[in-house]
């Protein structure tokens, strides 16, 4: 009979997973998925091309250079986007990573993926292809240790970050909490200015902040024009202005979604289609 240990550890094996295979990096885009561990091929990423992204000119300038040095093998910075909904911050990463060439692989993790960052680092570890991890709409609640997983690709641990990772996020938050939760964790701590210091350095942990805000009107219009010329849709600029201020009065906010919404109800009024 064989020794008790040696059959559990055998047992114990074959309930584990086996490892993920290394993808053949045959696309420039993929999403990292749990249960089991896989990176899953995006064949076509869903972007918007860079000089259609219209009011954000600082922020893409300093994300493309960021991401072309990156790219080119040189230092770069980790990159918080945060600020208005609706801004492009996610839109300006896809459109920086198609500036980058294809050298990079684009690699998006999903917020509750982010315990397992770690698994995912050990598979881009080593490989000759350089890769910019995407998490959209990062932010944490209360009692999320979430954060704590972030830390691995931040500040690498005792491996350090791979050479050829880097991490994107967008968020709302600038500190990736609500200011009410830091509030009120700061008036019921004994040490208020230790009481979410973890927490709230986190944002500190990226090197670029780009910040994002609500555009003007003229921003807006203009998005709405360079839509409709990139997609052949006729119209002149007393009605888009009549129709679009309108549109944006009804949602009450002005952004590059909203301008994106109403281009598109106005294609599949025009019977124009968004290719």
């Amino acid at each position: 009979m064989s020794d008790p240990l040696e059959r559990i550890a055998a047992a114990l094996e074959r309930l584990s997973p086996p490892p993920a295979p290394a993808p053949d990096w045959s696309v420039d885009a993929y999403v990292w998925h749990t249960e089991p561990d896989h990176l899953a091929p995006v064949e076509k990423v869903d972007r918007v091309p860079l000089e259609l992204l219209i009011g954000v000119g600082r922020a893409r300038d300093t994300l493309v250079a960021n991401t072309a040095q990156f790219a080119a093998g040189h230092p770069a910075n980790n990159v918080l986007l945060w600020g208005a909904r609706g801004m492009g911050k996610s839109s300006l990463v896809k459109a920086a990573h198609a500036e980058a060439g294809s050298g990079t692989v684009l690699v998006e993790i999903h917020r509750e993926d982010l315990p397992s960052i770690a698994r995912l680092l050990n598979q881009l570890r080593g490989s000759d292809r350089r890769f910019i991890l995407f998490c959209d709409d990062l932010s944490f609640s209360h009692d999320d240790a979430h954060y704590k997983s972030l830390k691995a690709v931040l500040d690498g641990g005792i491996e350090g970050r791979p050479e050829n990772v880097i991490f994107y996020a967008t968020s709302n938050r600038r500190h990736l909490m609500p200011r009410d939760m830091i509030e009120n964790e700061r008036s019921a701590a004994i040490n208020p200015g230790e009481a979410v210091e973890e927490k709230v350095s986190l944002s500190d942990r990226f090197g670029l902040w780009l910040g994002f805000h609500p555009c003007d009107q003229d921003d807006y219009l203009a998005m709405i024009r360079g839509y409709c010329d990139r997609y052949g849709i006729s119209i002149d600029d007393e009605t888009l202005r009549a129709e679009a201020v309108e549109w944006q009065a009804t949602r009450g906010a002005r952004s590059g979604r909203v301008a994106w919404q109403y281009v598109t109800d106005l294609a599949g009024r025009r019977g124009v289609a968004l290719d």
